[in-house]
């Protein structure tokens, strides 16, 4: 059976949140939630999982608080409130993160899989270097 999401590991849920615009930064462009986050130094699928734990309220305070931080968008300067209310009712329900956990767990479980072939590589490598360069064992004389 083939593993879904192996391309893109991040639950599909957040992308009408983490895609939405927050205003234009100064040059004219249109900044995303996501480019905003990751400029605040945070990881936006882990700070969208967080909101969405948080519940409907909470996420919006947290949301206006992170949008007040941020400088590159002029119109938040003054409107930040405003703008974390219409995001925040773009964020999933509270009853999908226990799926958005197992997706994560999903993740972690295949890096650590591939973690384990790799050390087996590296095994394996070390054993053919050592048999062609230093001599395997038997080797007579």
């Amino acid at each position: 059976m083939p593993q879904t999401g192996i391309l893109n590991p991040h639950p599909r849920e957040f992308e009408r949140f983490l895609y939405a615009s927050v205003g234009e930064d100064r040059n004219g462009y249109v900044v995303t939630v996501l480019s905003t986050l990751a400029r605040l130094g945070l990881d936006p699928w882990k700070e969208t999982n967080d909101l969405v734990a948080l519940g409907h309220d909470a996420a919006r305070a947290w949301l206006g608080t992170l949008l007040a931080r941020f400088r590159d968008v002029p119109a938040l300067a003054t409107d930040h409130g405003r703008v974390a209310q219409d995001l925040s009712q773009l964020l999933p329900e509270a009853q999908m993160s226990a799926t958005l956990k197992r997706a994560d767990l999903t993740v972690a479980d295949r890096c650590s899989g591939t973690s384990g072939a790799v050390w087996a590589v590296l095994a394996i490598i070390l054993l053919l270097f050592k048999t062609i360069f230093i001599g395997g064992a038997g080797s007579g004389e």
